[in-house]
Parts: structure tokens; C-alpha cells; sequence
């Protein structure tokens, strides 16, 4: 089927374009050597990855009122801080700390891929980072989006409907001329679910070499590609004769 309606990429963040994990725990690791602090900090980052969903589900389940995930962020890191040992930072190092989630990198196909795309697409983050996340995400790493659109925006956490029919609204748009590029298909799932065009990037290592899931593209998406520069590739060669460049 053609993609030639497509007219948006949304871009779920975590993991499809950041490289979180390495980020992390590269960011925790020089802190730590700056302050003496020795500690594993791949385990650090991993088990402060593994209190996001749980957190968002308290808020999604009406457990709490709003709160995004710089909050969330922050609430996992004292725990896990406490966890690890770690004691007597201060409250600017806790800040400094807790922004690493702004600071991460991105895999290395991503920004070629997206300067491309760029030059015929809309380019939007999807994401359930908050804003201030996601535009210091940007400025950090050179991400060149049109728009940022998160979960602040819905006041919903993926995959509550309120985020995907959101973005389809927050650029006047139709179900199908949005597309949701992602590396997890559960995301993928909720996107086509509401109408959305899907493509799949697989990033077989974001949790890993121990990584379990979203090892392969579990159903027929739009697209399945291996990296940016290679959705790059189909998209541009899909557009229609005479299509604006």
C-alpha cells in the first residue's frame, strides 16, 4: 500500500532514537568518577529504566494526580541512590542527576536519517518524556524536529488512547497521514489501532545484550527497516511523481 498520504512521522524517543542505556550509564559513571563514587552504573541505569513503566501506571491507573516524568525520574533516582549506597549529594547534584534524561545520545544512523526525511516530512517527537525533557534531548544532540508533542501535551502516558488521538489532532491531521516510528510494537499496535501508519526500526540492543524483547517486527508494519538512514531510503523512495522534495 502506498505511503504517499503520510505527511507526519511522530518518533516515539526512548530507545527508537536515544540510545538511553549507554547515555545513562556513560553520564552516571563520569559523575561518579568526579565524586569518587564507585558503583555499578549499567545496573544503576537498567534498574532506573525498570521503574518507568510502573511509576506511569500509578498515574494512568488514578493512583496520583499528573505528574511527568521528570518528577517520576527524580522519585526512582532518590530510591535507587539509597539503594546503591549513595549518600550526601546535594541538591544540585541531585538536579544535575536527574537531568541525564535530557543529555542522551543518539544511535549513530539517527541524525543523517532524520536530516533527510526532514526535507519531505513533518518530524515530531511521540513520546511520554516531558517537554522540558525532550527539548533539552534536542538541543543536546542536534535533533531536528519540527515539533515536540509528549505526554505533558495529553496529560496521558502511552498507550492511553488520549496520546495517539492527540497527536493525530495536535496537527490537524488524518489517522493516515500519520506515522508512528518506533522500535517497540506494542506502540506500534496502539498506533495502527487508531488508524496510524506504522514503521519499525529495530534496535535489538536499547535494553542490552541480554535484551528480550523487540528482538524482530512481530507483525506486517508499513515499514520495517533496521535503522533511520534505511527508513530514510523507503520513504523517499516512495513519494509519489511531482510530490514537493
Amino acid at each position: 500500500m502506498s505511503l504517499d498520504a503520510v505527511k507526519a512521522l511522530v518518533f516515539d524517543t526512548f530507545g527508537t532514537v536515544v540510545d538511553w542505556r549507554t547515555s545513562v550509564s556513560r553520564d552516571l559513571a563520569a559523575f561518579g568518577k568526579r565524586k569518587g563514587i564507585e558503583a555499578d552504573w549499567l545496573a544503576f541505569a537498567d534498574a532506573w529504566r525498570a521503574g518507568y513503566k510502573p511509576a506511569m501506571d500509578t498515574v494512568r491507573k488514578g493512583l496520583r494526580p499528573w505528574a511527568n516524568i521528570d518528577v517520576l525520574h527524580r522519585e526512582r533516582l532518590e530510591q535507587l541512590l539509597e539503594d546503591f549506597g549513595i549518600h550526601g549529594l546535594t541538591e544540585d547534584e541531585l538536579r544535575y542527576l536527574n537531568d541525564t534524561w535530557h543529555r542522551l545520545a543518539p544511535w549513530p544512523d539517527v541524525l543523517p536519517g532524520l536530516q533527510r526525511l526532514k526535507q519531505h516530512y513533518i518530524l515530531s517527537t511521540f513520546s511520554n518524556g516531558s517537554v522540558p525533557c525532550l527539548v533539552g534531548m534536542a538541543k543536546h544532540a542536534g535533533l531536528p524536529w519540527d515539533a515536540i508533542y509528549s505526554a505533558d501535551i495529553a496529560r496521558h502516558f502511552k498507550p492511553d488512547p488520549e496520546v495517539y488521538l492527540g497527536v493525530i489532532d495536535f496537527f490537524a491531521l488524518q489517522p493516515g497521514e500519520v506515522m508512528l516510528v518506533a522500535a517497540h510494537n506494542g506502540d506500534l499496535r496502539h498506533a495502527r489501532s487508531h488508524g496510524m501508519r506504522t514503521a519499525y526500526i529495530h534496535r535489538p540492543t536499547e535494553y542490552g545484550p541480554a535484551q528480550s524483547k523487540d528482538l524482530r517486527a512481530e507483525e506486517d508494519w508499513d515499514v520495517i527497516v533496521p535503522g533511520m538512514d534505511r527508513l530514510a531510503d523507503t520513504l523517499l523512495g516512495e513519494q509519489a511523481p511531482g510530490r514537493p522534495a
